[in-house]
């Protein structure tokens, strides 16, 4: 049997039964530990299935398909979010160049910043404000504001954006799977984020563990494109060399 049809069948497999252990795909797919431990290693980093002690389960996602009001958001999984925000902090530097997106991620990313000499970019009326009462310089592209996320958004922002070279950036996302990558639910804050991200020298993705099960219908970036800071490493993403947990 060839590897990639050997993958297929495990991913079928544990898609039918909901979870399968490696005696058991040993057993059915005439092969050695090794080669079954191998594979569900590498289906787990490719956001196929979930690796566990003695096998692998099927991967369970929500699917988000619109974007909540940003104070929604507000108390939803806040510790995770707030730690997550106090370590990207103390990645800034006073000589950076600064992007921070639009999201209650990032929103406590600025809660948490005490470099007031750097200089910031955001497409956020909340952590533009937030920013300049901490006495920061502040920078805010044109574009059409948003109700739902308070974000700037359209083919100005996008055009602000694209001349800009950001030092280090930081950036929401509603889902982050090795396979779809960083996805969000409306075209318009994607392109924003795309083109934010490809300008970004060091580009973060904030996101508490919740995100790595989610998929929204637009892709913004892939998987591998930036360094992840999350509150826990997933399963089956240990081998990850992007993803950064931050301490509690």
């Amino acid at each position: 049997m060839l590897a990639e049809d050997r993958l297929n069948r495990i991913v079928d497999t544990v898609n039918e039964r909901g979870s399968v252990t490696a005696m058991e795909l040993m057993e059915l797919l005439d092969a050695s530990e090794s080669t079954i431990r191998r594979d569900l290693t590498r289906l787990a980093r490719e956001g196929r299935i979930v690796k566990v002690h003695g096998g692998a389960t099927a991967v369970r996602r929500t699917v988000v398909l619109a974007d909540q009001p940003v104070g929604e958001k507000h108390g939803v999984h806040i510790e995770e979010k707030r730690a997550i925000g106090r370590f990207a902090a103390t990645l800034i530097g006073p000589d950076d160049f600064v992007y921070i997106d639009a999201g209650s991620t990032t929103e406590c990313l600025v809660d948490a910043i005490t470099e007031t000499r750097a200089t910031y970019v955001t497409n956020s009326i909340a952590n533009a404000h937030a920013l300049l009462l901490k006495g920061c310089r502040v920078f805010v592209p044109a574009g059409e504001l948003k109700p739902i996320t308070e974000a700037l958004v359209g083919e100005q922002t996008v055009l602000t954006l694209s001349r800009y070279r950001f030092t280090i950036g930081f950036f929401g996302t509603n889902g982050a799977t090795p396979d779809a990558g960083f996805t969000t639910p409306e075209i318009g804050e994607a392109f924003v984020k795309e083109t934010a991200l490809k300008q970004t020298l060091k580009p973060c993705v904030l996101c508490d563990a919740s995100k790595f099960t989610t998929v929204s219908p637009v892709a913004f970036a892939a998987f591998d494109d930036a360094a992840i800071i999350t509150d826990t490493m997933p399963s089956g993403l240990e081998d990850c060399s992007n993803i950064i947990v931050a301490p509690a």
